[in-house]
């Protein structure tokens, strides 16, 4: 069976006048919800996932910041309620907020649960400042009482210590640690308790 070259230019005619009508179509769209960005952004917390590149997060209360986050990757699931970053670092303001003493926390992976800023961190955890360090596979941040806490094992290590325990909490606004749990370590004769 042959085609006549007058059906083959009509096929091709028929084909261009479809594909031009689906551009036309895209790009009215795209215009149309260009002036209404809410429709845009409505359509983004309700059906899609976005994912951002070099993130920088800060958190502040009562015009205090209280932390800010840097992470390679965040993607957000708006559905969830949570965004998940990549390659994360954390630094907690204390007491003079960003010009006072500073705590670091760095980790693989972070969800951060965007209604109430409480996150969870994972993969070679490491939370530090000038003194100690701790070394853990998780660790939670409760925001609203500026908890810091593990429930499995973590390491702090120092000049004047090593300290192992099975759980640990550290409130950021009273300095406090808590270990809990065959807490062992050594410390060095020039620590004062």
């Amino acid at each position: 069976m042959r085609l006549s070259s007058k059906k083959i230019k009509i096929f091709l005619v028929l084909f261009i006048i479809g594909v031009s009508g689906i551009i036309v179509a895209v790009f009215v769209n795209y215009k149309f919800s260009s002036y209404k960005p809410e429709m845009l952004i409505s359509a983004i917390q309700t059906k899609a996932n976005l994912s951002i590149k070099k993130v920088h997060q800060t958190a502040t209360r009562d015009g205090i910041k209280e932390w800010s986050l840097d992470a390679k990757t965040a993607h957000l699931i708006a559905s969830e309620k949570k965004a998940v970053f990549d390659d994360l670092t954390v630094t907690f303001f204390l007491e003079n907020g960003e010009n006072g003493e500073n705590v670091y926390l760095r980790a693989d992976q972070g969800v951060l649960n965007t209604d109430t800023q409480d996150f969870t961190v994972t993969g070679n955890v490491v939370l530090k400042n000038k003194e100690y360090r701790v070394e853990s596979d998780e660790l939670h941040y409760k925001h609203n009482k500026r908890i810091l806490y593990s429930t499995i094992p973590i390491r702090i290590s120092g000049d004047l210590l090593k300290i192992s325990a099975d759980s640990m909490s550290f409130e950021l606004s009273t300095k406090k640690t808590r270990l809990t749990g065959n807490v062992e370590g050594s410390f060095s004769d020039n620590i004062s308790l």
